[in-house]
Protein backbone atom coordinates (compact mmCIF):
# COMPACT_ATOMS: atom_id res chain seq x y z
CA UNK A 1 0.00 0.00 0.00
CA UNK A 2 2.92 2.37 0.64
CA UNK A 3 3.79 2.05 -3.02
CA UNK A 4 0.56 3.82 -3.90
CA UNK A 5 0.32 6.42 -1.12
CA UNK A 6 1.98 9.12 -3.25
CA UNK A 7 -0.09 8.25 -6.28
CA UNK A 8 -3.30 8.52 -4.31
CA UNK A 9 -2.20 11.86 -2.85
CA UNK A 10 -1.49 13.26 -6.31
CA UNK A 11 -4.86 11.93 -7.40
CA UNK A 12 -6.60 13.75 -4.55
CA UNK A 13 -4.89 17.06 -5.42
CA UNK A 14 -5.84 16.66 -9.07
CA UNK A 15 -9.36 15.63 -8.07
CA UNK A 16 -9.75 18.75 -5.92
CA UNK A 17 -8.67 20.90 -8.87
CA UNK A 18 -11.19 19.11 -11.04
CA UNK A 19 -13.98 19.56 -8.48
CA UNK A 20 -13.21 23.26 -8.13
CA UNK A 21 -13.24 23.71 -11.90
CA UNK A 22 -16.47 21.77 -12.09
CA UNK A 23 -18.13 24.02 -9.53
CA UNK A 24 -17.14 27.07 -11.55
CA UNK A 25 -18.66 25.47 -14.63
CA UNK A 26 -21.85 24.64 -12.71
CA UNK A 27 -22.24 28.22 -11.50
CA UNK A 28 -21.52 29.66 -14.93
CA UNK A 29 -23.94 27.38 -16.74
CA UNK A 30 -26.69 26.87 -14.17
CA UNK A 31 -28.97 29.45 -15.70
CA UNK A 32 -28.54 28.01 -19.17
CA UNK A 33 -29.47 24.39 -18.44
CA UNK A 34 -32.86 23.30 -19.70
CA UNK A 35 -33.27 19.60 -20.12
CA UNK A 36 -29.57 18.62 -20.13
CA UNK A 37 -29.12 15.39 -22.03
CA UNK A 38 -32.82 15.37 -22.77
CA UNK A 39 -32.26 18.30 -25.09
CA UNK A 40 -29.64 16.58 -27.29
CA UNK A 41 -30.17 15.14 -30.75
CA UNK A 42 -32.62 12.33 -31.45
CA UNK A 43 -29.71 9.95 -32.05
CA UNK A 44 -28.52 10.38 -28.47
CA UNK A 45 -32.02 9.85 -27.06
CA UNK A 46 -32.60 6.78 -29.21
CA UNK A 47 -29.41 5.25 -27.86
CA UNK A 48 -31.39 4.10 -24.82
CA UNK A 49 -34.01 2.20 -26.84
CA UNK A 50 -32.75 -1.37 -27.37
CA UNK A 51 -32.97 -2.91 -30.83
CA UNK A 52 -35.67 -5.54 -31.36
CA UNK A 53 -32.97 -8.23 -31.55
CA UNK A 54 -29.56 -8.37 -29.91
CA UNK A 55 -27.01 -10.90 -28.66
CA UNK A 56 -28.49 -12.37 -25.48
CA UNK A 57 -25.11 -13.49 -24.15
CA UNK A 58 -24.51 -11.70 -20.82
CA UNK A 59 -21.94 -8.93 -21.19
CA UNK A 60 -22.35 -8.53 -24.95
CA UNK A 61 -21.96 -4.99 -26.28
CA UNK A 62 -25.15 -4.05 -28.11
CA UNK A 63 -24.04 -0.57 -29.15
CA UNK A 64 -21.62 2.16 -28.16
CA UNK A 65 -20.88 5.83 -28.82
CA UNK A 66 -18.41 8.46 -27.70
CA UNK A 67 -19.37 10.39 -24.55
CA UNK A 68 -17.66 13.58 -23.40
CA UNK A 69 -16.57 14.06 -19.79
CA UNK A 70 -16.81 17.23 -17.74
CA UNK A 71 -14.78 20.16 -19.17
CA UNK A 72 -13.70 18.20 -22.25
CA UNK A 73 -13.98 19.73 -25.72
CA UNK A 74 -16.97 17.99 -27.34
CA UNK A 75 -16.10 15.25 -29.81
CA UNK A 76 -12.33 15.31 -29.23
CA UNK A 77 -10.89 11.99 -28.12
CA UNK A 78 -7.78 11.40 -26.04
CA UNK A 79 -8.37 14.30 -23.63
CA UNK A 80 -7.56 14.22 -19.92
CA UNK A 81 -8.52 12.33 -17.84
CA UNK A 82 -9.69 9.72 -20.34
CA UNK A 83 -11.88 8.73 -23.26
CA UNK A 84 -15.46 7.90 -22.29
CA UNK A 85 -17.70 5.56 -24.26
CA UNK A 86 -21.41 5.23 -23.60
CA UNK A 87 -22.45 1.59 -23.95
CA UNK A 88 -25.52 -0.59 -24.06
CA UNK A 89 -24.85 -4.17 -23.01
CA UNK A 90 -26.72 -7.38 -22.26
CA UNK A 91 -27.50 -8.46 -18.72
CA UNK A 92 -29.94 -10.85 -17.05
CA UNK A 93 -33.19 -10.28 -15.15
CA UNK A 94 -33.96 -12.24 -12.00
CA UNK A 95 -36.12 -14.62 -14.05
CA UNK A 96 -33.17 -15.42 -16.32
CA UNK A 97 -34.34 -13.43 -19.34
CA UNK A 98 -31.90 -11.11 -21.14
CA UNK A 99 -32.21 -7.35 -20.86
CA UNK A 100 -30.38 -4.31 -22.18
CA UNK A 101 -28.53 -2.08 -19.70
CA UNK A 102 -26.59 1.12 -20.35
CA UNK A 103 -23.46 2.56 -18.78
CA UNK A 104 -20.14 4.27 -19.44
CA UNK A 105 -16.59 3.02 -19.95
CA UNK A 106 -13.73 5.44 -19.22
CA UNK A 107 -10.32 4.57 -20.63
CA UNK A 108 -7.68 6.62 -18.75
CA UNK A 109 -5.04 8.76 -20.40
CA UNK A 110 -2.80 7.93 -17.41
CA UNK A 111 -0.70 4.80 -17.72
CA UNK A 112 -1.19 1.88 -15.38
CA UNK A 113 2.13 1.52 -13.56
CA UNK A 114 1.12 -1.33 -11.31
CA UNK A 115 1.34 -5.08 -11.70
CA UNK A 116 0.21 -6.73 -14.91
CA UNK A 117 -2.44 -5.53 -17.33
CA UNK A 118 -4.49 -2.39 -16.77
CA UNK A 119 -7.25 -3.28 -14.28
CA UNK A 120 -10.92 -2.35 -14.41
CA UNK A 121 -13.12 -1.10 -11.58
CA UNK A 122 -16.89 -1.30 -12.06
CA UNK A 123 -18.61 1.44 -10.09
CA UNK A 124 -22.18 1.11 -8.87
CA UNK A 125 -23.70 4.58 -8.41
CA UNK A 126 -25.44 5.54 -5.21
CA UNK A 127 -29.12 6.40 -5.19
CA UNK A 128 -29.87 8.86 -8.00
CA UNK A 129 -33.57 8.14 -8.47
CA UNK A 130 -35.88 5.95 -10.55
CA UNK A 131 -36.70 8.13 -13.56
CA UNK A 132 -34.94 7.49 -16.85
CA UNK A 133 -33.57 11.04 -16.85
CA UNK A 134 -31.49 10.17 -13.75
CA UNK A 135 -29.18 7.71 -15.56
CA UNK A 136 -25.56 8.60 -14.90
CA UNK A 137 -24.50 7.94 -18.51
CA UNK A 138 -26.68 10.90 -19.51
CA UNK A 139 -24.72 13.21 -17.22
CA UNK A 140 -21.06 12.41 -17.83
CA UNK A 141 -20.37 15.71 -19.58
CA UNK A 142 -22.18 17.76 -16.96
CA UNK A 143 -23.06 16.37 -13.51
CA UNK A 144 -26.37 18.22 -13.26
CA UNK A 145 -29.43 18.29 -15.50
CA UNK A 146 -32.61 20.26 -15.11
CA UNK A 147 -35.71 19.22 -17.02
CA UNK A 148 -38.18 22.08 -16.71
CA UNK A 149 -40.96 20.06 -18.39
CA UNK A 150 -41.28 17.53 -15.55
CA UNK A 151 -39.76 19.39 -13.57
CA UNK A 152 -36.76 17.32 -12.45
CA UNK A 153 -33.20 17.80 -11.22
CA UNK A 154 -30.72 15.00 -11.92
CA UNK A 155 -27.30 14.71 -10.25
CA UNK A 156 -24.39 12.40 -11.11
CA UNK A 157 -22.06 12.19 -8.11
CA UNK A 158 -19.82 9.30 -9.16
CA UNK A 159 -17.09 11.72 -10.31
CA UNK A 160 -14.83 11.62 -7.19
CA UNK A 161 -14.56 7.85 -7.23
CA UNK A 162 -14.16 7.74 -11.01
CA UNK A 163 -11.45 10.42 -11.09
CA UNK A 164 -9.42 8.77 -8.34
CA UNK A 165 -9.35 5.55 -10.31
CA UNK A 166 -8.60 6.94 -13.77
CA UNK A 167 -5.87 9.20 -12.40
CA UNK A 168 -4.21 6.01 -11.18
CA UNK A 169 -4.48 4.45 -14.62
CA UNK A 170 -7.45 2.22 -13.75
CA UNK A 171 -10.19 1.73 -16.31
CA UNK A 172 -13.64 2.57 -14.93
CA UNK A 173 -17.01 1.19 -15.97
CA UNK A 174 -20.14 2.77 -14.49
CA UNK A 175 -23.46 0.96 -14.84
CA UNK A 176 -26.84 2.68 -15.02
CA UNK A 177 -28.50 -0.48 -13.63
CA UNK A 178 -31.52 -2.31 -15.04
CA UNK A 179 -34.34 -0.01 -16.18
CA UNK A 180 -32.48 3.26 -15.61
CA UNK A 181 -32.60 5.12 -18.93
CA UNK A 182 -33.74 2.01 -20.78
CA UNK A 183 -37.41 0.93 -21.03
CA UNK A 184 -39.05 -0.57 -17.96
CA UNK A 185 -38.92 0.13 -14.24
CA UNK A 186 -35.56 0.60 -12.55
CA UNK A 187 -35.46 -2.33 -10.12
CA UNK A 188 -33.90 -0.39 -7.27
CA UNK A 189 -31.81 -2.56 -4.86
CA UNK A 190 -32.88 -5.78 -6.55
CA UNK A 191 -30.12 -8.15 -5.40
CA UNK A 192 -29.84 -10.31 -8.51
CA UNK A 193 -30.39 -7.63 -11.13
CA UNK A 194 -28.02 -5.10 -9.58
CA UNK A 195 -25.32 -7.75 -9.16
CA UNK A 196 -25.81 -8.99 -12.71
CA UNK A 197 -25.64 -5.43 -14.08
CA UNK A 198 -22.28 -4.91 -12.34
CA UNK A 199 -20.79 -8.23 -13.48
CA UNK A 200 -21.96 -7.81 -17.06
CA UNK A 201 -20.68 -4.24 -17.09
CA UNK A 202 -17.24 -5.68 -16.35
CA UNK A 203 -17.54 -8.11 -19.26
CA UNK A 204 -18.75 -5.39 -21.61
CA UNK A 205 -16.08 -2.93 -20.46
CA UNK A 206 -13.31 -5.43 -21.20
CA UNK A 207 -14.74 -5.97 -24.69
CA UNK A 208 -14.94 -2.23 -25.42
CA UNK A 209 -11.35 -1.78 -24.24
CA UNK A 210 -10.19 -4.85 -26.20
CA UNK A 211 -8.63 -6.06 -22.97
CA UNK A 212 -7.81 -9.65 -22.12
CA UNK A 213 -10.70 -11.75 -20.83
CA UNK A 214 -8.69 -12.46 -17.68
CA UNK A 215 -7.71 -8.83 -17.06
CA UNK A 216 -8.10 -7.93 -13.36
CA UNK A 217 -11.49 -6.60 -12.26
CA UNK A 218 -12.86 -5.09 -9.06
CA UNK A 219 -16.20 -3.68 -7.91
CA UNK A 220 -16.89 -0.57 -5.91
CA UNK A 221 -19.87 1.39 -4.68
CA UNK A 222 -21.51 3.17 -1.78
CA UNK A 223 -25.11 3.00 -0.53
CA UNK A 224 -27.17 1.59 -3.43
CA UNK A 225 -23.83 1.14 -5.19
CA UNK A 226 -22.45 -0.63 -2.13
CA UNK A 227 -25.30 -3.09 -2.30
CA UNK A 228 -24.73 -3.64 -6.01
CA UNK A 229 -20.99 -4.16 -5.43
CA UNK A 230 -21.68 -6.57 -2.55
CA UNK A 231 -24.15 -8.51 -4.68
CA UNK A 232 -21.63 -8.70 -7.53
CA UNK A 233 -18.99 -9.94 -5.09
CA UNK A 234 -21.06 -12.89 -3.93
CA UNK A 235 -22.56 -13.73 -7.35
CA UNK A 236 -19.27 -13.59 -9.25
CA UNK A 237 -18.28 -17.18 -8.53
CA UNK A 238 -21.45 -18.63 -10.05
CA UNK A 239 -22.76 -16.04 -12.51
CA UNK A 240 -19.45 -14.74 -13.86
CA UNK A 241 -16.71 -17.27 -13.10
CA UNK A 242 -14.94 -16.10 -16.28
CA UNK A 243 -14.04 -12.77 -14.64
CA UNK A 244 -10.73 -12.37 -12.82
CA UNK A 245 -12.15 -10.63 -9.76
CA UNK A 246 -9.50 -9.21 -7.45
CA UNK A 247 -11.48 -7.25 -4.85
CA UNK A 248 -14.65 -5.41 -3.90
CA UNK A 249 -15.32 -2.30 -1.87
CA UNK A 250 -18.91 -2.06 -0.58
CA UNK A 251 -19.67 1.05 1.44
CA UNK A 252 -22.87 1.21 3.50
CA UNK A 253 -24.58 -1.58 1.54
CA UNK A 254 -28.35 -2.00 2.03
CA UNK A 255 -27.92 -5.71 2.65
CA UNK A 256 -31.22 -6.20 4.52
CA UNK A 257 -33.99 -4.24 2.81
CA UNK A 258 -36.52 -4.75 5.60
CA UNK A 259 -34.28 -2.90 8.06
CA UNK A 260 -33.38 -0.19 5.54
CA UNK A 261 -37.04 0.59 4.78
CA UNK A 262 -37.70 1.11 8.50
CA UNK A 263 -34.60 3.28 8.91
CA UNK A 264 -35.24 5.73 6.05
CA UNK A 265 -38.93 6.19 6.85
CA UNK A 266 -39.33 9.83 7.87
CA UNK A 267 -35.92 10.97 6.56
CA UNK A 268 -35.09 13.32 3.71
CA UNK A 269 -34.89 10.36 1.31
CA UNK A 270 -38.12 8.67 2.43
CA UNK A 271 -39.19 8.79 -1.22
CA UNK A 272 -36.59 6.09 -1.96
CA UNK A 273 -38.96 3.64 -0.29
CA UNK A 274 -41.14 4.25 -3.33
CA UNK A 275 -38.24 3.23 -5.58
CA UNK A 276 -37.87 -0.06 -3.70
CA UNK A 277 -41.61 -0.83 -3.71
CA UNK A 278 -41.92 0.00 -7.42
CA UNK A 279 -38.97 -2.27 -8.20
CA UNK A 280 -40.53 -5.14 -6.28
CA UNK A 281 -43.91 -4.53 -7.88
CA UNK A 282 -42.30 -4.81 -11.33
CA UNK A 283 -40.93 -8.29 -10.57
CA UNK A 284 -43.57 -9.80 -8.27
CA UNK A 285 -47.09 -9.64 -9.79
CA UNK A 286 -48.66 -10.79 -6.51
CA UNK A 287 -47.58 -7.56 -4.87
CA UNK A 288 -49.74 -5.38 -7.10
CA UNK A 289 -53.08 -6.39 -5.57
CA UNK A 290 -51.70 -5.98 -2.05
CA UNK A 291 -50.46 -2.47 -2.79
CA UNK A 292 -53.78 -1.55 -4.36
CA UNK A 293 -55.58 -2.74 -1.22
CA UNK A 294 -53.24 -1.36 1.44
CA UNK A 295 -52.22 2.06 0.08
CA UNK A 296 -54.44 5.10 0.15
CA UNK A 297 -54.68 7.79 -2.55
CA UNK A 298 -51.63 9.60 -1.16
CA UNK A 299 -49.60 6.39 -1.12
CA UNK A 300 -50.58 5.49 -4.67
CA UNK A 301 -49.58 8.98 -5.81
CA UNK A 302 -46.23 8.69 -4.00
CA UNK A 303 -45.47 5.42 -5.81
CA UNK A 304 -46.37 6.92 -9.19
CA UNK A 305 -44.30 10.02 -8.53
CA UNK A 306 -41.28 8.05 -7.35
CA UNK A 307 -41.18 6.06 -10.60
CA UNK A 308 -40.33 9.20 -12.60
CA UNK A 309 -38.27 11.15 -10.06
CA UNK A 310 -34.60 11.72 -9.33
CA UNK A 311 -33.52 11.70 -5.69
CA UNK A 312 -33.56 15.50 -5.46
CA UNK A 313 -37.13 15.57 -6.72
CA UNK A 314 -38.16 12.92 -4.20
CA UNK A 315 -36.46 14.83 -1.39
CA UNK A 316 -38.27 18.04 -2.22
CA UNK A 317 -41.60 16.27 -2.67
CA UNK A 318 -41.55 13.56 0.00
CA UNK A 319 -38.67 14.52 2.26
CA UNK A 320 -39.38 13.56 5.90
CA UNK A 321 -42.68 11.93 4.93
CA UNK A 322 -43.90 9.02 7.04
CA UNK A 323 -45.19 5.98 5.22
CA UNK A 324 -48.09 5.67 7.67
CA UNK A 325 -49.49 8.60 5.69
CA UNK A 326 -49.52 6.36 2.60
CA UNK A 327 -51.47 3.38 3.95
CA UNK A 328 -55.17 2.73 4.34
CA UNK A 329 -54.80 1.64 7.98
CA UNK A 330 -52.33 4.29 9.11
CA UNK A 331 -49.62 1.67 9.65
CA UNK A 332 -46.10 2.13 8.31
CA UNK A 333 -45.27 0.23 5.13
CA UNK A 334 -42.86 -1.87 7.19
CA UNK A 335 -45.75 -2.93 9.43
CA UNK A 336 -47.91 -3.74 6.44
CA UNK A 337 -45.13 -5.89 5.00
CA UNK A 338 -44.91 -7.86 8.22
CA UNK A 339 -48.60 -8.76 7.92
CA UNK A 340 -48.02 -10.42 4.55
CA UNK A 341 -45.59 -13.37 4.65
CA UNK A 342 -45.52 -13.47 0.85
CA UNK A 343 -44.33 -9.84 0.74
CA UNK A 344 -41.77 -10.47 3.46
CA UNK A 345 -40.48 -13.34 1.32
CA UNK A 346 -40.00 -10.91 -1.59
CA UNK A 347 -38.05 -8.59 0.68
CA UNK A 348 -35.98 -11.44 2.09
CA UNK A 349 -35.01 -12.50 -1.44
CA UNK A 350 -33.05 -9.24 -1.69
CA UNK A 351 -30.95 -10.11 1.36
CA UNK A 352 -27.20 -10.11 0.66
CA UNK A 353 -24.89 -12.44 2.56
CA UNK A 354 -25.96 -15.99 1.74
CA UNK A 355 -23.11 -16.62 -0.72
CA UNK A 356 -19.35 -16.44 -0.34
CA UNK A 357 -17.48 -13.72 -2.31
CA UNK A 358 -14.67 -15.19 -4.41
CA UNK A 359 -12.22 -12.33 -3.70
CA UNK A 360 -11.31 -10.01 -0.80
CA UNK A 361 -13.97 -7.51 0.28
CA UNK A 362 -13.75 -4.28 2.25
CA UNK A 363 -16.99 -3.20 3.91
CA UNK A 364 -17.57 0.18 5.53
CA UNK A 365 -20.29 1.60 7.73
CA UNK A 366 -20.98 4.74 9.68
CA UNK A 367 -21.92 3.83 13.24
CA UNK A 368 -24.37 6.77 13.22
CA UNK A 369 -25.53 6.40 9.61
CA UNK A 370 -29.02 7.86 9.57
CA UNK A 371 -30.38 5.94 6.56
CA UNK A 372 -28.42 2.66 6.17
CA UNK A 373 -28.44 0.84 9.54
CA UNK A 374 -24.95 -0.04 10.69
CA UNK A 375 -26.22 -3.23 12.37
CA UNK A 376 -27.22 -4.84 9.08
CA UNK A 377 -23.79 -4.04 7.58
CA UNK A 378 -22.20 -5.76 10.59
CA UNK A 379 -24.51 -8.74 10.02
CA UNK A 380 -23.38 -8.93 6.39
CA UNK A 381 -19.76 -8.95 7.58
CA UNK A 382 -20.55 -11.74 10.04
CA UNK A 383 -22.45 -13.77 7.43
CA UNK A 384 -19.60 -13.60 4.95
CA UNK A 385 -17.07 -14.33 7.67
CA UNK A 386 -18.98 -17.50 8.56
CA UNK A 387 -18.76 -18.55 4.91
CA UNK A 388 -14.98 -18.21 5.11
CA UNK A 389 -14.74 -15.09 2.96
CA UNK A 390 -11.76 -12.73 3.09
CA UNK A 391 -13.70 -9.73 4.39
CA UNK A 392 -12.78 -6.69 6.47
CA UNK A 393 -15.06 -4.13 8.10
CA UNK A 394 -14.13 -0.51 8.73
CA UNK A 395 -16.25 1.95 10.71
CA UNK A 396 -16.73 5.72 10.64
CA UNK A 397 -17.43 7.34 14.01
CA UNK A 398 -18.77 10.73 12.93
CA UNK A 399 -21.19 11.86 15.68
CA UNK A 400 -24.86 12.45 14.81
CA UNK A 401 -25.36 15.61 12.72
CA UNK A 402 -28.96 16.64 11.98
CA UNK A 403 -30.31 13.05 11.93
CA UNK A 404 -32.54 12.36 8.95
CA UNK A 405 -30.83 14.88 6.68
CA UNK A 406 -28.51 12.11 5.40
CA UNK A 407 -25.39 13.98 6.61
CA UNK A 408 -24.26 10.94 8.59
CA UNK A 409 -24.60 8.86 5.45
CA UNK A 410 -22.72 11.27 3.18
CA UNK A 411 -19.78 12.08 5.47
CA UNK A 412 -18.59 8.44 5.79
CA UNK A 413 -18.85 8.09 2.00
CA UNK A 414 -16.28 10.88 1.58
CA UNK A 415 -14.16 9.77 4.52
CA UNK A 416 -13.76 6.23 3.18
CA UNK A 417 -13.05 7.21 -0.42
CA UNK A 418 -9.25 7.25 -0.09
CA UNK A 419 -8.97 4.09 2.07
CA UNK A 420 -11.22 2.27 -0.39
CA UNK A 421 -9.09 3.39 -3.33
CA UNK A 422 -5.91 2.28 -1.58
CA UNK A 423 -7.48 -1.10 -0.79
CA UNK A 424 -8.44 -1.76 -4.42
CA UNK A 425 -5.07 -0.61 -5.77
CA UNK A 426 -3.26 -2.83 -3.26
CA UNK A 427 -5.33 -5.88 -4.23
CA UNK A 428 -4.59 -5.28 -7.91
CA UNK A 429 -0.88 -5.53 -7.08
CA UNK A 430 -0.88 -8.73 -5.05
Amino acid sequence: MRKYSGVVSRSVRASRRGVAAGLVAVIAAAGAIAGGEAGTADAARNFYVPPSKYDATPGSVIRSQHSDLLLQIPGVKGQWPGTATRIMYTSTLQNGKPTAVTGTVVEPTAKWTGKGERPTVVVGPGTVGQGDQCAGSKMMNFPLTVDVTKPSIGVNYTAPEMYLMVLNGVRVVITDYVGMGTPGVHTYVNRLESGHAMLDAARAGLKVAKASKDAPVAFSGYSQGGGAAASAAELAGTYASDLNVKATYAGAPPADLSKVITKIDGTFIAGAIGYAINGLDARYPALHAILKKETNAQGKRAMRDAATQCIGDSGLTYGFARTNQWTRTGESLASVIRRYPEVQKMIDAQRIGALKPNAPVLLSTGVNDDVIPTEQVVTLYQDWHKHGADVKLTRDYTPPIFPGLVVNHAVPMLAKLLPATSFLLSEFNR
